[in-house]
């Protein structure tokens, strides 16, 4: 994979996971806490999401194979999924289910939700499972694929850090613009991965 299209898979990562949309939910979900709990909370949920995706990006199409699923249809299942994400990004409706979710009292929301399915989620894991099982894709490539998919955990990190000051300073009319500016890109990739879905199920060429 040239390395345009390593860039091509940390965009969709970060576009699925959606580091900035994370961070206010993530002072959300850790109201009252002081700076150091609400880090160690923080470095969990990624560490947690990162154990899941790796698991699905080096066992994913084994799974898969074993229930008789092909790649193919799973890159157009995907792209449809990933699609959907997108109009949800784009109409809001993503946005506003997120901000629905409340920690308990006493509860650790580091599992659930932060880890799943806000950064694990089945968009992010079905991401992994399509950009790792590329075809002809080596152990090399599946390599640089969990690397980006870290970077991208490294960047929700960093922003959980910074969550606080991006908050106020992007406000909520700012992160709209984000999230559907994402969403737009989100689409376009998303309907690559159906095409190229169909391509490998033959039925079309080129």
């Amino acid at each position: 994979m040239p390395t345009a299209e390593y860039l091509t898979a940390f965009v969709t990562l970060f576009v699925v996971v959606d580091p900035i949309g994370l961070a206010p939910l993530f002072i959300a979900l850790t109201q009252g806490m002081d700076s150091r709990a609400r880090m160690i909370m923080g470095v969990r949920a990624v560490a947690i999401g990162a154990v899941l995706l790796t698991l699905f990006g080096l066992f994913g199409d084994k799974l898969l194979g074993a229930i008789g699923i092909s790649m193919p249809a799973f890159r157009i299942a995907g792209g449809v999924l990933l699609f959907l994400t997108a109009l949800d990004m784009l109409f809001e409706r993503r946005t506003e289910r997120r901000e629905g979710q409340h920690a308990e009292p006493h509860h650790d929301p580091s599992v659930f939700p932060l880890a799943t399915p806000l950064i694990a989620g089945p968009g992010a894991l079905a991401t992994m499972i399509l950009l790792a099982g590329k075809p002809g894709g080596d152990f090399v490539h599946v390599l640089l694929v969990h690397g980006v998919m870290l970077s991208v955990l490294a960047c929700v990190l960093v922003l959980f850090a910074l969550s606080t000051p991006i908050e106020r300073a992007l406000g909520r009319t700012g992160t709209m613009v984000v999230t559907r500016l994402l969403g737009m890109l989100l689409a376009a990739l998303s309907i690559q991965f159906i095409l190229d879905g169909m391509r490998g199920a033959g039925v079309f060429a080129g």
